[in-house]
This record gives structure tokens, sequence and C-alpha cells, in this order.
């Protein structure tokens, strides 16, 4: 991106936050594709088109492939990635982000299809189809009500594990196609044993294991060419070889066939009842899914480009373009970070080349639907897998490792889950274990006894300061973690067992409440359990540097008034010389 037009687009995007947004009419917000069309620049034109015909040629190739590693007929892919482009461009924040079919998708999308479907493709298309719109619905409700910081709540290790355990499914997924023959699909770990059996059993076409393999080998050493389309050259170089030398009736190596002519059509997918479970349990964790990598490439991209992307409308935009194309006999899509470089080192400047891409694939399926026939499944299945190798992560998980194993157990345990017992049981693993890894720190929380060591200013752990000097008739104690149902009792537990271990008679607990950002039902009844058994041993029970927002809470409660304002304290400070005082 030159230099003059990438600030002309900062300038674009400060302008409509500065002065021109507050004039738009409020529904205009959920249309940002529109805002860009009120205010686009005729110099910007040239740079989209053509950057949108250089994507085209890569989101043909990548969209039936995607199709057919998601089990669904070719065609398929082409038009899933028509509709979204379109749509998003609409409805999309982001000024340059290509939606498509995805790698990452395939998995999840197969795992529903392939069982259901039982081989017939229109039921295949029904319910990728369906599986779109549930996916589309949730995103757009989920955009609406404000919750585009859920994704925040995978930590990056358990993000890790999960996209591993998905490259790797997508990875065996691929390589009977890639060997030339066609296997069973029991699951990750099953497939890649019958794999291996039909292997030594000599059922290997090498003629198309020769032709993937070349395939995946040029993808690989041209991937980090901007200047040449990697994808592109090592399709029709596949397609050129077979046609040439007639290896499909030869040599027997798959080719895609002829596609289908014309445009996609508005379709409602009917599904049967039997299906409803797992297509919503399918659509669901694809949402989740293309919501994370999108919100991730968006915001990249927003930071590049010095431009400001809203996560929630980010969901509407993503979702609207699901819905779409389920209505389009297209799969659940997301955003692609393969084919985003492209259209941006082609120098696309915003989504009228989303919008060139589309019409151009719209036109080579009305006018030659004939060209892509010779394309052999293995090229195809090479297309995948070279996408499969670049969501692998391990660079970061080593210095995960070396930092802190148990969070490096996590991703492996995600990652297993994923590849034993597939993709969607994969996914409902990851949530748990982030759910388990949320609660975790709360459940089983740091407390402290303090001290005042010499020469450190304030009041200390008295483990990391042993010679710390304790107050005399005071346990001045710390809780790193909010109060609630799940540690209420080990609190209780912690302050008693403070009490009976302190060198001196106590006479007054104070609790170093600054970390308590929260407290509920139980735990403020535990409070008043742990009142009372202080109480009766001669012992007051005080609170230093608790937030206002926890003592409005223990207002409603009916704690701040049993305890009395006496026994709040604004810093620690305070409470040890009121204690001194007093003593």
């Amino acid at each position: 991106m030159g230099g003059h037009d990438a600030r002309s687009i900062r300038d674009y995007e400060g302008a409509s936050l500065a002065s021109g947004a507050s004039h738009e009419p409020k529904w205009l917000r959920w249309m940002p594709g529109l805002t860009t069309l009120f205010r686009y620049q005729v110099a910007w034109l040239s740079h989209d088109v053509i950057a949108g015909l250089v994507l085209a040629t890569m989101l043909v190739p990548v969209g039936i492939a995607y199709a057919v590693a998601s089990g669904l007929p070719g065609i398929c892919g082409l038009y899933a990635t028509i509709v979204p482009l379109l749509v998003y461009a609409v409805f999309g924040p982001s000024r340059i982000l290509v939606l498509g079919p995805d790698s990452a998708l395939a998995v999840v999308i197969l795992g529903v299809v392939l069982p259901l479907s039982a081989g017939d493709p229109q039921r295949a298309i029904a319910l990728g189809a369906m599986m779109a719109l549930v996916s589309g619905t949730i995103l757009i409700l989920a955009g609406l009500a404000r919750l585009g910081f859920v994704t925040e709540l995978l930590s990056k290790p358990i993000r890790y594990g999960y996209m591993n355990g998905i490259a790797l499914t997508v990875l065996i997924s691929q390589l009977p196609k890639l060997f030339g023959f066609s296997i069973e699909s029991t699951g990750p770990l099953q497939d890649l044993l019958a794999i291996g059996r039909a292997v030594i059993a000599g059922r290997t076409n090498w003629i198309a294991l020769a032709v993937g393999l070349g395939t995946l080998a040029t993808i690989l050493m041209l991937r980090g060419n901007r200047r040449v389309p990697g994808i592109l050259v090592a399709v029709v170089g596949a397609t050129v070889l077979v046609r040439a030398f007639d290896l499909a009736e030869r040599h027997e190596v798959s080719v895609l066939g002829s596609l289908p002519q014309g445009l996609p059509r508005f379709a409602v997918p009917w599904i049967e009842i039997g299906d409803i479970v797992p297509v919503l349990i399918g659509g669901c964790a694809v949402a989740m899914v293309s919501f994370a990598d999108t919100s991730v490439l968006s915001r990249a991209y927003a930071a590049r480009t010095r431009s400001a992307v809203d996560p929630n409308q980010e969901m509407v935009g993503l979702g609207a373009a699901n819905m779409a194309t389920g209505f389009f006999q297209g799969f659940p899509i997301s955003s692609s970070s393969s084919r985003t470089p492209v259209a941006e080192a082609a120098g696309a400047r915003t989504q009228l080349t989303g919008v060139v891409g589309a019409l151009a694939i719209g036109l080579l399926l009305l006018v030659s639907p004939n060209l892509l026939q010779n394309l052999p499944t293995a090229a195809l299945a090479a297309v995948v897998i070279a996408s499969a190798v670049g969501l692998f992560e391990f660079g970061d998980l080593g210095r995960i490792y070396r930092i802190q194993r148990w969070e490096f157990c996590l991703s492996i345990a995600c990652l297993a889950g994923v590849a034993v017992f597939g993709a969607i049981p994969g996914i409902g693993l990851a949530v748990v274990i982030a759910v388990i890894e949320f609660l975790w720190d709360g459940w089983r929380p740091y407390s402290a006894i303090l001290g005042r060591p010499d020469g450190v200013e304030g009041y200390h752990d008295v483990t990391r300061y042993p010679k710390a000097r304790r107050v005399p008739g005071l346990v001045l104690f710390r809780w790193d973690a909010p109060l609630f149902f799940a540690n209420a009792e080990l609190f209780r537990g912690r302050v008693l067992a403070a009490v009976a271990e302190s060198p001196t008679p106590v006479r007054c607990v104070v609790v170093a409440a600054a970390p308590v950002t929260s407290i509920d039902v139980t735990a403020a009844d535990a409070l008043a359990d742990l009142d009372e058994t202080l109480l009766a041993q001669g012992i007051e029970l005080r609170f230093a540097e608790l937030k206002d927002p926890v003592k409005d809470k223990l207002r409603r409660f009916g704690l701040f008034d049993r305890f009395g304002e006496t026994r709040f304290f604004p810093t620690i400070d305070t409470a040890v010389l009121r204690h001194q005082e007093t003593a």
C-alpha cells in the first residue's frame, strides 16, 4: 500500500469517526459498507478492481478444495465464496477482510455432514446450508447483544491446542485423497490406522500421489512470495498435467469434473428432525471458531491500517454473510488468513475488492463452468493440507512450555481431545477446560498472612519475607480473588487456620480485601458464619481497602449493618493503627 493511499484511508477513517458518523442515521451503523460507498474515492477504484481479479484466481481453487474437504460438492465452495463476499461488503466493518470457506471449519462441517448425509449430495448441501444458517443466527444475535468479547474467554494455550488439533484432523482427512484412494471415516486416529492399512495393502495410486505432492511442494515453496500466486500456479499446473497426459483415463486419477452452469439460487434448506441436534451443535461450534479467527484477523488488519473495527459489528457482518450463504447452497464460512494478505498485497483499498472477486467467479460459472473439470482431487487435497500446515502453532507453545507447564498441558489436552474424539467433541472439551481454567484460580486462590519487613514499605507475605514483623494480637490476611460460592468455605478455613497459627493471642483479624472484586450470597453467608465463630473466641473481623461496589453488595446482603462502619478501613495502615490504639 502506497504512503499517499494509506494516509488517505486513515484520513477517511478519522473523518468518519470524528464528524460524519454523528450525522448518519442510526441504522446505517449496522451497514458500514454503505458508509464506505458514500465516501468512496475514485482513486481507489483501479486498485480494488485489479486486486479483486487477482484475488479471484485464488478464491476458485481454494473454495472448491474446502468444499470437497467439508464433504460437499465442489460448486458449493464457489457459492460459499460469492455470496459472503457480497454480503460482507455491506455489513462488514473491516476494509479488506476476505471471507469464504475455511480449512479450520472444514473438519467441523465434515463431522456433521459426512455421517448424516449418507453419501447423498443433496442432503449434504442441505445440512451444510442449515449449519450456516444456525451459525449466522448465533453470530447476529451475539453481535446485537454486544457479546463480541466472548472469544477472549479462551486462553491462548487452549486456542493453540484446539487449532493444532483441528490442523492435525484436517491433514489426516485429506491423506486418502492425496494417496488416491478412499476410506470410511470413523474418527481421526481410526482414519490414520485405516490409511496405514490401505497403503500397506497397495491401494496407493502413485500417479495421483505424485501430482498431489508436486502441488503441495509448489504451494509451500511459493508461500512467502507475494508476487507469484503459489496456489494458482500449482493448481493450474496440476490441471494441465492431468489433461495433457490424460491421467484421469489412463491412470484413474480422480478429477473434479464439470461444475453446474449458473449462479447460486435461493433455496430454504430442509433437514430431517433427527438431524437437528447435531446441526445445532455444529452450527454453534463453527460460530465460535469463525468469530474467534475473524476477530483476531480483523483486529490485526485494523491495527495495520490504523482504523477502528467494532467486534460486535464484526459478529453481525460475519453472521449476515453466513445466513446469506445458507440460503444460496453454501456452508459456514469465516475470514481467511491466507486470502486476505493476497488482497492486501494486490492493492485492495476497500471491500469492493471482494465484490469484484465474487463477480469474476460468477462470470466463470456462467461462461466457462468446464474450465476446471480436469482439476485432480489430489491437488485439491494438497491445497487443504497446505492450509492445515499453516494452522499449526509450535513456536509459541515452546515458550509456554518453558514458562508455564500446566498451561502447556492444557493445550496438549485440547489437541488430544480433538484428535481422539473429533472436532465437535473437541470444541466442547476446549470450552470445558476453559471454564475449569477460569474457575481454578478463583476456586483455589492464593492467600497470605502479612507482616512488615525491614527496609520495605508496606505489608507483605510472610512466606516471602520470613523476617517480616507481625503485629501482636493481629492477623493481617490477604485473599487474592473474588469471594464466591466455590471458595467461600476455603476462605473461612484459611482465616481460622491463620488465627490458630498466630504466634500471639489474636484479638483482631483484618482482611486485606483490595483483590476481592466481588461477593455472592453464599460467600456473604460464610462471612457471617466466620464472624460469629471469631466473636465467640473474642476476635473481631475487620476489612481494609474493600472496594465500594463490594461494600454495596454487603449492604444489600445486610452484612454492612451487621459489621458496622467502624470495621471498614480505607488502608491497611489505618486498620493497624486502630488496632494498636485499642490494644
